[in-house]
């Protein structure tokens, strides 16, 4: 072979140092007729990465060693290359055996033997694409459980009642499972609140887990880290105490299962309860699994400390009790900021990948700190409850309006109008009204916006709020509905009217009017 550029001893028959990096290049060198297409030579490299010998390169068509679903746009490329300019493209290789790689080509013309030619460079990039794959995948999946965990703290946020079944629906777009269930302590017992997937049979009753003293609370603990066990049947010591523990009454969870996996649910004071998911295939949950139910876990007791707080304000009467629970509560702000954080983790990756979603996520967290905000004063407030009564009315309801849309994303257009001011038990009043109304949006009415209007006369005032979620229809609601319940008691409380009107698909409309003679009677 003459490589061009070589001198003329090197021609006649020795070696030159370019026939030496020819031979020995890591990459592949082709060398092709232009007219005809066809192989003239290849180094071992090109003949390796193919899979034929160099005989059978030889005479073979350039385009044969490209996979068929490349072949048609390397031809395009090459057909409208210029001799003077250099040819750089990424393509699939395709090899003797049916194989298949990427591989990246960078040809220049050149003559040879008195053709004109291509001198292609060949470089395996499987690596670097299989690498870039596998980034984009994770990325992807890091978005799908970072708008899970969203949706999960957003929802959590919003219900001033814990739902355990909600939780376990929930926690299935982060992990699958085949059954779930949902333990809350009870005494000596840890007792479903709520299971999911189908059981060999239901249970009359909750599941009952008889605990056998206070080492088996230790050892579900595990200092507050999940517990897998890759075969619940196997002999390991765990999967031996996990049968012994759920005993006859809760063996259902696992007939026909594989893997198990726990999860508790604590604070400083000790456990709660805990998230309990099998699947049917062996080892089936991984390290990963077991830091997404983790930080569910977390946001469930956050709930549920958040929930039992607000059952004990109902009846907290001192003055005292008002600043433990407001202390409390200073706590529900870590569901924001716990958004925040997951969004601010994986920022940086994102911004690499995809500047619009970054951009959209800055907002998502730019929203989450605005709303952690309101919600931290509104909070506050609630250490020194003058700063309710003393505000001004317009103030506060703004207050609630940005905490509120921090948390759901649902904007609320507030209108304030005339002058006027309260007594102190009646802006109370209306202003926990206002909480509980909101609050109800959020849980149940998919609405897009609310608009709110406060009007004030003197020592009187008027208020509504309004949606354009789904709606309801008040007759089918069951008497003593915990939300609306809660609402006319304050309204009776302090002698408001209270009129509460909606219609399925056309959303819920609520007016405030105090005093009560000034408006409807209570609906």
């Amino acid at each position: 072979m003459a490589i061009p550029g070589m001198d003329r001893k090197a021609a006649l028959g020795g070696r030159s140092e370019y026939q030496d990096i020819f031979e020995s290049s890591a990459d592949g060198i082709i060398i092709s007729d232009i007219t005809s297409g066809c192989v003239l030579q290849a180094n071992p490299a090109a003949c390796r990465m193919h899979g034929y010998t160099r005989e059978q390169m030889i005479g073979a068509e350039l385009s044969s060693l490209i996979h068929a679903e490349a072949r048609r746009q390397f031809n395009d490329n090459l057909r409208t290359f210029h001799p003077d300019s250099a040819f750089d493209t990424w393509t699939r290789l395709l090899r003797k055996d049916g194989s298949t790689s990427y591989s990246r080509w960078r040809g220049t013309s050149m003559e040879y033997r008195g053709h004109r030619c291509m001198l292609w460079s060949v470089r395996d990039v499987s690596e670097r694409i299989h690498a870039e794959q596998t980034l984009r995948q994770r990325l992807q999946s890091q978005a799908r459980e970072q708008t899970a965990m969203l949706g999960i703290s957003k929802t959590l946020a919003s219900t001033l009642e814990f739902p355990p079944g909600l939780i376990l629906d929930q926690l299935q777009e982060l992990i699958p499972y085949d059954r779930a269930a949902f333990f809350a302590l009870d005494g000596p017992a840890l007792v479903t609140m709520a299971t999911r997937g189908k059981l060999s049979e239901d249970p009359a009753a909750p599941i009952r887990v008889h605990l056998q003293g206070p080492e088996t609370l230790t050892v579900l603990f595990n200092a507050n880290q999940p517990i897998r066990i890759g075969n619940v049947w196997g002999k390991g010591w765990q999967a031996a105490e996990l049968r012994a523990l759920l005993g006859e009454d809760a063996s259902i969870l696992l007939d026909g299962m594989q893997s198990w996996m726990w999860v508790p649910m604590a604070v400083r004071e000790g456990i709660l309860g805990g998230l309990g998911v099998v699947h049917a295939r062996k080892s089936f949950y991984t390290a990963h699994h077991a830091s997404l139910a983790l930080g569910v876990a977390h946001q469930a007791v956050t709930s549920l400390v958040h929930t039992e707080l607000y059952r004990n304000a109902q009846s907290a009467a001192a003055e005292d009790e008002r600043k433990r629970l407001a202390q409390s509560l200073h706590d529900a702000v870590n569901q924001s900021l716990f958004s925040a954080g997951l969004i601010a983790e994986v920022l940086p990756e994102v911004w690499d990948r995809d500047q619009e979603l970054a951009r959209r996520s800055l907002e998502d967290l730019r929203r989450l700190m605005r709303g952690a905000n309101a919600d931290m004063r509104a909070l506050l407030a609630e250490l020194r409850p003058s700063t309710i009564t003393d505000a001004e009315m317009g103030a506060l309801l703004q207050l609630l309006n940005d905490a509120f849309t921090g948390r759901t994303n649902i904007p609320v257009e507030l209108t304030v109008g005339g002058e006027g001011s309260l007594p102190g038990e009646i802006q109370l009043a209306i202003y926990r009204i206002c909480q509980e109304a909101l609050a109800n949006v959020a849980m149940h009415a998919d609405a897009r916006r609310v608009q709110m209007v406060l009007y004030q006369d003197g020592s009187s005032v008027e208020l509504s709020i309004c949606d354009d979620g789904r709606g309801f229809d008040p007759d089918g609601i069951a008497p003593g509905h915990f939300g609306l319940h809660i609402m006319r008691e304050r309204a009776e409380a302090v002698g408001a009217s209270l009129l509460i009107t909606s219609q399925a698909g056309r959303g819920t409309a609520l007016n405030i009017r105090w005093p009560a003679g000034s408006g409807p009677e209570v609906g």
